[in-house]
């Protein structure tokens, strides 16, 4: 069965307290080779059949509407795992 996978991250202009904390951890191992984190939220929608341009359509309706706050985060990313 197909997945449509949603990816959504905060918008690129507020804090990321997760991230932040994550990120201070890492300093605090001696993991410098990475200069910040942004932690996001992964969705997998199951479909029953194939994915057609209207079933991909209800996907970022769904993404934009109820999977995401549109105010703090952004979609980034929609795409079809066979």
């Amino acid at each position: 069965m197909p997945t449509i996978v949603v990816d959504v991250m905060p918008k690129a202009e507020l804090l990321d307290p997760q991230g932040k904390a994550v990120a201070g951890a890492l300093a605090r191992l001696g993991e410098d080779a990475f200069t910040g984190v942004r932690i996001g939220k992964r969705f997998e929608l199951t479909v029953e059949g194939e994915v057609d341009e209207a079933t991909l359509a209800k996907a970022r309706r769904i993404a934009d509407e109820i999977l995401s706050n549109g105010v703090i985060e952004d979609v980034v990313g929609i795409e079809v795992v066979e």
